[in-house]
């Protein structure tokens, strides 16, 4: 019986592909293109010299993680400020995550208390931003808060609900960053602190209600609707 050998299809392609994604992906987080900005195929395919079908992939790509929109007419943009997508995403974390947290705290045990305390000091001694990586925040300091973040989940102990989280931080990314360029005002250290303080003190309550506040303000931010709170980052 003849065995049809399988070639991997088009590699050179799918590595031209990443390559234009991870330089979109970026330029997006850098604050280089604009909320609202358009994503023209024909013209990033120019200024990358490559084909028309390898962008439109990297592209497709991005607005599956949430860091761009595609248009009616087939083309593509960055969100903007008031794409509806940011609320109902905050929405889902907030009916999410401070129950994850609550069941963190009540199960978590030492090595989790520790790790909560290493990943905070780790997130409070990282520069929020550096100059040559544009408006943004940092990517140091966006991995850091991350870290942080997903320890303090971390003790729930249940891997379904962390990949839920992590499906949900990668999607609302850029809006934390847009949100955060428009109220630098923000006191996001103070919330992190407390956030962290509520949490080895096997506060459920208090760390529910602290992350669930820290999880709305990014949508008010990007309205404008601040409520009696100034803006901050989730």
């Amino acid at each position: 019986m003849t065995q049809t050998a399988h070639t991997p299809a088009l590699p050179g392609k799918r590595m031209l592909s990443e390559q234009v994604y991870a330089h979109l992906r970026d330029a997006i987080m850098r604050g280089q293109h604009a909320p609202g900005d358009a994503l023209k195929p024909q013209d990033l395919a120019k200024e990358r010299g490559v084909s028309l079908a390898v962008v439109r992939e990297a592209l497709v790509r991005l607005v599956g993680e949430g860091l761009a929109d595609r248009l009616p007419n087939r083309g593509f943009a960055v969100p903007a400020f008031s794409d509806r997508r940011w609320q109902e995403i905050a929405e889902a974390r907030r009916a999410i995550e401070p129950v994850v947290l609550r069941m963190s705290v009540e199960r978590g045990d030492v090595d989790w208390e520790a790790r909560v305390r290493a990943a905070h000091h780790r997130l409070s001694r990282t520069p929020v931003y550096v100059a040559e990586e544009g408006a943004y925040y940092s990517a140091a300091w966006a991995e850091a808060h991350r870290v942080f973040h997903r320890t303090l989940l971390e003790g729930c102990g249940n891997p379904v609900l962390l990949d839920t989280f992590d499906r949900m931080w990668t999607a609302s990314e850029l809006a934390r960053r847009l949100s955060t360029q428009r109220h630098p005002e923000r006191d996001g250290v103070g919330e992190h602190r407390r956030l962290e303080e509520a949490a080895l003190a096997r506060d459920a309550d208090t760390a529910a209600e602290v992350l669930a506040l820290h999880l709305t303000q990014t949508a008010a931010g990007l309205t404008g609707c601040t409520g009696h709170e100034p803006a901050e980052d989730a």
